[in-house]
C-alpha cells in the first residue's frame, strides 16, 4: 500500500529531485572545498534527505488528487470516519503522521531544540500552511491532517531525542555506518526488493 504510492510520487518528481539534488551537491562540494570544511558524510546525506523530503512533500501536499473529500473544519470528523485497518484508514490516518515524521525529526537535527514545544510549533505553521494553500489551490482544508501532522512531527522529535541520547552513537563513524545501512535499505525498498 505504502509501496505503491511512494513509488507514484518519486516517478512524478524524479525529474525535481534530479535537478535538485545536482544542484545541491555541487554547492556543497564547492562550499565544502572554497571552506576547507571537513567532509562528514552522515551530515551531507541528512541535509541532501531533507531537500529531498521537502520536495516529495510538496508533491504530496499540492499535486496528490483528493477531489472525492471535501474541506473539515471540525476535530476527528474525517478521522472517524475510517473503519480501523482499511486502506483509507492507513492512507489518511496513518499516512499524514508518518508524512511528518521526517519533519520532526530533521528539524530537531538542524535545530538542536532541546523543548518539544519547538516542535510543535514549526510543526503546526507548516501544517497550517499547507491547509490553508489547498484550500486555496482548489484542494481542501482538514483539521484532522493538522492534528495528525503534529503527532508525527512530534514522533520525529521524540525518535532524534533517543538517538541523541544514545551515548554510543555520538560517534561520526557510527553515524557513517547508521546513514549507509539506511540508505541502502531505502534504495532496496524503492527498487522493490521488499515492500510493506
Amino acid at each position: 500500500m505504502f509501496y505503491n504510492s511512494i513509488k507514484e510520487i518519486m516517478l512524478d518528481i524524479w525529474p525535481s529531485l534530479l535537478i535538485c539534488c545536482v544542484i545541491s551537491i555541487s554547492l556543497r562540494i564547492t562550499f565544502l572545498i572554497k571552506n576547507k570544511v571537513k567532509f562528514v558524510f552522515y551530515k551531507e546525506i541528512l541535509m541532501l534527505g531533507f531537500i529531498m523530503y521537502v520536495i516529495a512533500l510538496f508533491e504530496v501536499v499540492t499535486f496528490q488528487d483528493v477531489s472525492w473529500s471535501s474541506s473539515n473544519f471540525i476535530l476527528f470528523k474525517e478521522m472517524l470516519r475510517y473503519e480501523f485497518g482499511t486502506k483509507l484508514f492507513f492512507k489518511n490516518v496513518i499516512g499524514n503522521m508518518i508524512m511528518f515524521i521526517p519533519f520532526g525529526f530533521f528539524t530537531s537535527y538542524f535545530l538542536k531544540f532541546k523543548k518539544f514545544y519547538a516542535i510543535f510549533f514549526l510543526t503546526f505553521l507548516t501544517s497550517i500552511t499547507i491547509e490553508t494553500t489547498q484550500l486555496l489551490i482548489g484542494r481542501v482544508f482538514d483539521i484532522d491532517d493538522i492534528f495528525l501532522n503534529i503527532i508525527g512531527g512530534l514522533i520525529g522529535y521524540f525518535i532524534f531525542k533517543i538517538i541523541y541520547r544514545i551515548k554510543f552513537l555520538k560517534n561520526d563513524v557510527i553515524y557513517n555506518i547508521i546513514i549507509s545501512v539506511v540508505l541502502i535499505l531505502i534504495i532496496l525498498y524503492l527498487l522493490g526488493v521488499f515492500y510493506v
